[in-house]
C-alpha cells in the first residue's frame, strides 16, 4: 500500500492576520510610550510569515491601510521596527509606496 501526500502549500499572509497581531501595538502606535511585549511578539509573527515578495508585499499595504484607519502616529510607527528590534525595509506610513519597494 503506497501513501501519498500532496506538498504543504504555504497560506498567503492576510490583512486579518497583520492586524490581529499587531492589535497589542495599537496603544503604542497611537500615543506612544512602551510598546508591550504582546506587540513586538505579533510584529515578529507577522515578519516570521512573510515568506515570500507577495507575503511581504501584502503586509506592507496591510501596515499602510492600518496606518491610515487607526489614526497611528507616524512618528511611533516608523520607531516601532527599532522598539521591536526588528528590521522592517521601509518606513511604516500613509505615504509609503508598497510597489516601490523591492523585496
Amino acid at each position: 500500500m503506497a501513501v501519498v501526500s500532496a506538498p504543504m502549500v504555504a497560506q498567503a499572509v492576510t490583512c486579518g492576520q497583520v492586524t490581529t497581531s499587531l492589535a497589542p501595538c495599537l496603544g503604542y502606535l497611537m500615543n506612544g510610550g512602551a510598546a508591550a511585549p504582546e506587540c513586538c511578539t505579533g510584529v515578529k509573527n507577522i515578519l516570521g510569515a512573510a515568506g515570500t515578495a507577495a507575503d511581504k508585499q501584502t503586509v506592507c499595504n496591510c501596515l499602510k491601510d492600518a496606518a491610515g484607519k487607526y489614526n497611528i502616529n507616524e512618528q511611533y510607527a516608523q520607531a516601532l521596527p527599532g522598539v521591536c528590534k526588528v528590521n522592517v525595509p521601509y518606513n511604516i506610513s500613509r505615504s509609503t509606496n508598497c510597489a516601490d519597494i523591492r523585496f
